[in-house]
């Protein structure tokens, strides 16, 4: 049977577009706005925004089954090219390209380098699909990006950002960014959301049973990670309403390296996969994990650390604009390229 993508996923660039330009007009209309959501604040922490990305990133992590990560374990040159893919290449490729379009940008390449070491949870099993991925393989790489995050993403965030830059010599880029902060954001943005995830999978499968949770639950719960996103960004482009004209030649500057990246990790992933001898359905499945970002994340620690008027939150933003329509083009690559490198 062939597989499809949703509605909603299909034309979530529209989505996106429509979100912005609501926003922007909003914005532009009604310039009180900013002072109207800080009403609703305590700190520099918005509440509606906050519980919006919360649950921006619930859907996708309770559809992980973590009872599958010991298989992944089981085979040691797919989970090595996954890890050197993921944790190594990715965000070092993201780190580079940033530095080379966006120098003299330092606000957006730090939103770029925080996209760069997000890696993909959500979106990929629907690129896997589409592509046919082995989908067991794919949830366990999902599976384990899920824990390495926990665990290392505002390591990374530190080493990408306050370090690097720095002792490469790129002063005008010193930005400091305490580990702590975040950690902290992480644990509430993605920790919350996580331990949320594992426990819906465990107990509402073990009163409820499976076929309930895949065919009913899931379903009613994935929307709201578009919902909760298309928020996100209708609140942040509210507060550009007077910087419309400035608009798309910033989303033009952000693009570029973001297609690049994209494009790059999954050419790289499918042949070092190919040259390894791995079967296609897994090669895929790699190769896609290798491919998409967490913009979910990105968006919520920009937001967290930097605020919600910050480039770097805008950059999030830009992301998925700029991935679902390279990403289709890259399950059409895939498939031509089983048809002419793995013969059935």
């Amino acid at each position: 049977m062939q597989v499809r993508m949703k509605f909603l996923d299909r034309y979530l660039t529209l989505w996106i577009f429509i979100a912005m330009i609501l926003g922007v007009t909003v914005g532009y209309l009604y310039p009180g706005i900013q002072e109207a959501m800080e009403v609703v604040s305590i700190g520099s922490t918005n509440i509606p925004l906050a519980i919006g990305l919360i649950v921006m990133m619930y859907p996708p992590l309770a559809k992980v089954d973590y009872s599958l990560l010991p298989k992944a374990f089981k085979d040691k040159r797919a989970l090595s090219a996954s890890l050197l893919l993921n944790w190594v290449i990715g965000p070092i490729l993201m780190f580079v390209l940033a530095i080379i379009f966006l120098r003299e940008h330092p606000d957006y390449m730090i939103g770029v380098i925080l996209i760069g070491v997000a890696r993909c949870i959500a979106m990929v099993l629907v690129w896997n699909d589409l592509a046919k991925g082995n989908k067991e393989y794919a949830a366990m790489l999902v599976a384990l990006n899920s824990v390495f995050q926990i665990l290392f993403y505002s390591v990374y965030v530190w080493l990408f950002v306050s370090v690097l830059p720095a002792k490469l010599g790129f002063a005008s880029y010193d930005v400091k960014i305490e580990m702590i902060e975040v950690l902290q954001s992480v644990l509430i943005y993605l920790g919350i959301p996580f331990l949320a995830g594992f426990l819906s999978h465990k107990y509402l499968i073990k009163y409820k049973g499976q076929e309930w949770y895949n065919r009913k639950f899931i379903p009613f719960i994935s929307p709201f990670t578009l919902y909760a996103l298309l928020f996100t960004i209708f609140l942040m482009f509210s507060f550009k309403g007077q910087q419309i004209v400035e608009l798309p030649m910033e989303v033009v500057r952000v693009g570029v390296p973001l297609v690049i990246y994209f494009a790059l990790m999954f050419v790289v992933s499918f042949f070092m996969n190919y040259r390894m001898k791995l079967p296609y359905d897994h090669n895929a499945a790699i190769s896609f994990t290798a491919a998409g970002n967490n913009f979910e994340l990105a968006i919520a620690i920009a937001i967290a650390v930097f605020g919600i008027h910050s480039p770097q939150a805008f950059v999030g933003v830009i992301g998925p604009l700029v991935e679902v329509p390279v990403l289709i083009g890259l399950v059409k690559l895939s498939l031509y390229w089983k048809k002419k490198y793995y013969k059935e």
